[in-house]
């Protein structure tokens, strides 16, 4: 009986311990703080401008972010404006990259951030200039929940009205790093 004992305990032992070394193994790290890539001028520059009108005019969003390569760079995707002021600078996600690159749009790509503590609707679009090119990304986070849930399609269309009046103001991609008047 104690050999069966033993053995039943040795081996309880070893699956524990398994068991331990695969969920270390296996642990999801916490995300790494993204790098810089860009620091701004300390003066405040034109696309911070639109991008604070934004919020002022638009109490249904949470944030706005623009995207893209500061003038005089090659490659460093950035977010160069926005609400959220200690992100400026920070490097550009893939996903961020490819709006810029392709001009694609992406509807509510909150499917990677199930731990999202406010209930929220994200477009991700190209920006563009008054001439209609692509110079960019613009980010829209719209509050999701009670009077202000609504679908895809409503969030779509907001979201792209909201980039076209934006893109009259926008006389050229360099104009959007230029001081703020």
């Amino acid at each position: 009986m104690k050999i069966l004992t033993k053995t039943l305990l040795a081996a309880t032992l070893g699956l524990l311990s398994a068991s331990a070394l695969y969920a270390v193994d296996t642990a999801v790290a916490a995300p790494e703080p993204h790098a810089r890539n860009w620091t701004p001028p300390s003066a405040k520059i034109f696309a911070q401008k639109l991008s604070e009108q934004i919020m002022q005019q638009h109490p249904e969003l949470l944030s706005v972010t623009l995207h893209g390569v500061p003038p005089g760079m090659q490659d460093a995707y950035t977010m160069f404006a926005g609400s959220y002021l200690e992100r400026i600078g920070n490097a550009d996600d893939p996903d961020d990259i490819d709006i810029s690159k392709k001009g694609i749009t992406i509807v509510d790509p909150r499917w990677h951030r199930p731990n999202d503590k406010v209930k929220k609707f994200v477009m991700m679009l190209p920006l563009r200039d008054a001439s209609g090119q692509n110079v960019g990304e613009i980010v829209l986070a719209y509050k999701n929940d009670g009077a202000n849930a609504k679908g895809e399609t409503a969030f779509f269309l907001a979201s792209t009205g909201l980039r076209d009046a934006l893109q009259k103001q926008i006389p050229s991609y360099a104009a959007l790093f230029e001081p703020a008047k």
